[in-house]
């Protein structure tokens, strides 16, 4: 079963930027939507943003006009760029993907930490 593997987190001060990535240790096919998520201490899991195989996409509130998620489905990898970075952005990031049949795969997760 293919795996996926987040890198590029890290400390930055506020207003810095972070692009995280995110691939496939294999091959998965029919992807419906690949994502990131991210989980705050103390507080559940939430969408951070989603990239459909038609190319629509879809963001938090929190993070429209500051993160951009781009995916490529042939590589089996997303990314998400991350601008104008706020303490509140502190999170563990977590990669899925999500395929047609159901399937549900999530990387381990990489520490952003926003603080000056």
């Amino acid at each position: 079963q293919a795996q996926l593997v987040e890198s590029g987190g890290g400390l930055v001060q506020p207003g810095g930027s972070l692009r995280l990535s995110c691939a496939a240790s294999g091959t998965i096919f029919s992807i419906y939507h690949m994502g990131w998520y991210r989980q705050a201490p103390g507080k559940q899991r939430e969408l951070v943003a989603r990239i459909f195989t038609g190319g629509s996409t879809k963001y938090a509130d929190s993070v429209k006009g500051r993160f951009t998620i781009a995916g490529d489905y042939g590589k089996n990898t997303v990314s998400l760029q991350m601008n104008s970075l706020k303490t509140e952005d502190t999170a563990v990031y977590y990669c899925n993907i999500v395929t047609h049949a159901g399937m549900d795969y999530w990387g381990t997760g990489t520490l952003v930490t926003v603080s000056s």
